[in-house]
């Protein structure tokens, strides 16, 4: 099992959720932090109690929806720290409304978000990992990248092609020294249902039950970082609804039984 002790880690969407998280996880494990969303002020709070574990935190104010700029953003914070030895890609959205009633904008907006920006933050990333022969990538999924799920039909794509793009780039580095790990949570208690896109493109403003009732996310982030030192490859989390993976691929005629009732 590795140490993260004084490993520059570098987490997106480190002002809530599984990221904010993690960043406190992180940082009692003793690691270098950079922390990475859109909000500067949610991410001094957060780094400020992040200090209270580690020396070094670096706040990175960044909109990832927009790709242009990852390339110089990347070079610099490298030129601060030295290097990156953990990239953790967890920023992304979540979505309400059916295929029916979304237009194609909301639909190219998701996979912005959830696909395209942690794979130009990885290739901007890789590079150094690379030429230093040491490095580890995260990324942060779902279990929705495991099987479709009605309401959220690009925000399942977008996971769907997260699983499949990181899979392979996993393949291709299989004689690197750089692991790459697949992480697929299923309900865990954030505010990911508040901030979901809805028909409209604004937020849908509402506390899903699954969520209110989810795993907290202090106890997802444990398993990550867990996951992180064992090197593990894909790692599943939740509670009984990562059973759903397995009755997807066994029983998927009780799996299309059970999605079709659900409404949100």
């Amino acid at each position: 099992m590795k140490e993260l002790k004084n490993k520059v880690v570098w987490i997106t969407g480190a002002s809530s959720g599984i990221g904010e998280a993690l960043a406190y996880t992180l940082a009692r494990e003793g690691a270098h932090l950079i922390l990475t969303a859109r909000s500067t002020e949610k991410l001094q709070k957060v780094k400020n109690n992040c200090l209270q574990h580690t020396s070094t935190v670096i706040v990175q104010a960044m909109d990832l929806s927009k790709t242009a700029g990852i390339e110089d953003t990347v070079n610099s914070l490298i030129n601060q720290t030295g290097r990156i030895d953990v990239l953790i890609n967890n920023a992304g959205r979540s979505q309400r409304s059916l295929a029916k009633d979304t237009p194609l904008t909301n639909d190219r907006s998701i996979m912005e978000l959830n696909f395209f920006s942690p794979v130009a933050l990885t290739k901007a990333v890789l590079p150094h990992m690379l030429k230093n022969k040491a490095g580890h990538i995260v990324i942060v999924s779902s279990i929705s990248g495991k099987f479709g799920f009605p309401w959220r039909t690009a925000y399942a794509a977008s996971k769907h092609a997260v699983q499949g793009f990181f899979e392979s780039l996993r393949a291709e580095l299989h004689e690197q020294s750089i692991q790459v790990t697949i992480v697929s949570p299923g309900r865990i208690k954030t505010d990911i249902s508040l901030h979901a896109l809805i028909e409209n493109g604004q937020s849908y403003n509402k506390m899903d039950d699954g969520q209110a009732n989810g795993m907290p996310a202090k106890e997802c982030a444990k398993k990550i970082v867990k996951a992180i030192k064992k090197n593990k490859k894909d790692v599943l989390i939740g509670k009984q609804e990562v059973l759903m993976v397995y009755i997807r691929k066994y029983l998927p005629a009780l799996y299309y039984k059970i999605v079709s009732k659900i409404k949100n």
